[in-house]
């Protein structure tokens, strides 16, 4: 069975770090990009980061650039989010995205083909 699952969140105070991981299972990780979402209560989800299965280039919002590095391990079938100089507007549930194709913007919620179950970061002041 397909599976994507997030571990790493947690309460951290602003200013400190955080390591994501998202282990995937049931399909061919190294054919597939992926993608870091975010979604705070009452906001849309959001891209916040990506890497290209292609040639590894990655991606991250404006809001995370600079503070936020995604990395890959194929031999684990995991993607990393390393995040640094957390800041209290980061506090959301974080979710992996998997999708084999483009053809889309990485940044849209739309068009992945598999989905984790999120994990919660939280971020005080």
């Amino acid at each position: 069975e397909v599976q994507l699952v997030e571990s790493g969140g947690g309460l951290v105070q602003a200013g400190g770090s955080l390591r994501l991981s998202c282990a995937a299972s049931g399909f061919t990780f190294d054919d597939y990009n992926i993608g870091w979402f975010r979604q705070a209560p009452g906001k849309e989800r959001e891209g916040v980061s990506y890497i290209s299965s292609n040639d590894g280039s990655t991606y991250y919002a404006d809001s995370v650039k600079g503070r936020f590095t995604i990395s890959s391990d194929n031999a684990k079938n995991t993607v990393y989010l390393q995040m640094n100089s957390l800041k209290p507007e980061d506090t959301a549930v974080y979710y992996c995205a998997a999708v084999l194709g483009g053809g889309y913007y990485w940044g849209a919620p739309y068009g992945y083909d598999y989905w984790g179950q999120g994990t919660q970061v939280t971020v005080s002041s």
